[in-house]
């Protein structure tokens, strides 16, 4: 190298923006107010941008659990009505088990994970069953004006838990078990009463809360089909990326065509004799024509900036405030992602914001989280950070699919592709998926 030279340093296009949150100065505010403020924001921060099948059973949780507690407090002048003859301590067990329950499911149904939520109502179903199973038991005797046991009047109660905690066929067994069990309860502690009575109770409750069941399980299906929808989505718009890629070279090399080879054939016509001038021009065109095949992008292929668009795209879907940051080398982003591989690397993605936004909320702070995409010669690198609250990897099961089915399972599948998973407690999660070629 000759003295004074000095060697061209690598360009590097660095595209997109980080989106970051900035939390009020604790040293301008009180602190005991700027702390719960910090964990409402960080709480809304996980639950907004969740899947729409988790969002449904999040508002069904807080409105069944919010129904109980007003159940509980209407039915209270019954309650102590139908328990003149019984004994002040079966009344408090009766109850708490009958309405314990709901409460605890409007508070976890605001900020906790859906296993948590689906617990606390199978909880409440089953204890609720459990009440009116005893009920016979406690209530031996009835003041004589009563004309049916508080317990089945609320009955819907225990349908609506079973609804948000099973899927479909365990909820309609309950609905079926529970009808039975609460009409023969009624018919029991009441002083009169027959089959036919027997009958219509059963009927009344297994009627009335078929139709609550319906419409839980019709809210739950529908969002799932809305989170089925945006997948399907998701795929259409590779296809249509890779489909403007495509139609966006076609148009480049119909124009060379018109403007340069077809011109230099036109003038070759005309001139007749051979000429300095359209022998450079023919040389530009051949040059132009080489280039073009070098770099003609193939049928499904994103080129750099497609791929790109498309992953923010993915991103923003499901959090638009999440940090999106790209990085092109200058002569060495020559990529071509085929369009299914794009689609998978972005749900993988996907399912990674998803997860953060669940799982790594650290209570008193917002969690900060951002992707970085690095197009290098022939391959893409996508590497999502956040400095939530980090797990440990080798406590993870084996079934849960966020991580060992959605993300790390699809990268497996895909050819060329591989993900990586590093965290730790309380230092945060990084999950980096990367793809080089088809293999």
């Amino acid at each position: 190298m000759a003295t004074g030279s000095r060697a061209a340093p690598a360009r590097m296009t660095v595209i997109g923006t980080l989106d970051t949150a900035v939390a009020p100065s604790a040293a301008s505010a009180d602190p005991v107010p700027v702390a719960r403020w910090r964990r409402y924001v960080a709480v809304l921060d996980r639950t907004k941008n969740e899947a729409a099948a988790d969002r449904i059973l999040r508002r069904l949780g807080s409105t069944f659990g919010l129904a109980g507690v007003i159940a509980g407090v209407v039915e209270i002048p019954e309650i102590i009505d139908q328990s003149l003859y019984t004994p002040i301590g079966w009344t408090i067990v009766i109850a708490a088990l009958a309405f314990g329950l709901f409460p605890v499911l409007a508070v976890v149904s605001i900020g906790m994970s859906r296993a948590a939520i689906q617990a606390v109502a199978a909880g409440a179903a089953v204890s609720y069953l459990l009440a009116v199973a005893l009920a016979p038991l406690v209530y031996r005797e009835m003041p004589t004006h009563t004309t049916s046991l508080w317990l089945y009047r609320v009955f819907a109660l225990g349908v609506l838990a079973a609804a948000l905690a099973w899927r479909p066929p365990p909820a309609i067994g309950y609905v079926v078990v529970g009808s039975v069990v609460a009409a023969v309860a009624n018919r029991v502690v009441l002083p009169q009463g027959d089959y036919w009575s027997l009958f219509g109770d059963f009927a009344r409750a297994a009627g009335l809360c078929a139709l609550f069941l319906w419409c839980a399980i019709y809210a739950r299906a529908a969002a799932a089909r809305v989170d089925r929808e945006s997948a399907i989505a998701g795929s259409r718009a590779a296809t249509a990326a890779g489909a403007a890629a495509r139609d966006r070279e076609r148009a480049r090399f119909a124009a060379l065509i018109h403007d340069a080879v077809l011109s230099t054939l036109l003038d070759a016509s005309r001139a007749g004799t051979e000429s300095p001038v359209l022998r450079r021009q023919a040389e530009r065109t051949l040059t132009q024509l080489d280039a073009a095949r070098g770099t003609d992008i193939e049928p499904d292929l994103l080129n750099a900036q497609s791929a790109i668009h498309f992953l923010r795209a993915a991103v923003h879907e499901v959090n638009p405030g999440i940090g999106f940051t790209a990085r092109r080398w200058a002569g060495f982003d020559d990529l071509r992602l085929p369009v299914h591989a794009a689609g998978s690397i972005a749900a993988a993605l996907a399912e990674t914001v998803r997860n953060s936004l669940r799982h790594a909320t650290v209570p008193g702070r917002a969690v900060q989280r951002g992707v970085t995409v690095t197009v290098s010669a022939g391959g893409i690198r996508v590497a999502f950070r956040d400095d939530g609250a980090g797990f440990d990897l080798s406590r993870v099961p084996a079934d849960r699919l966020g991580i060992s089915v959605s993300i790390l399972g699809r990268m497996r599948q895909l050819a060329g592709g591989a993900g990586f998973v590093e965290s730790s407690p309380g230092e945060g999660t990084t999950v980096t998926l990367v793809w080089g070629g088809d293999g």
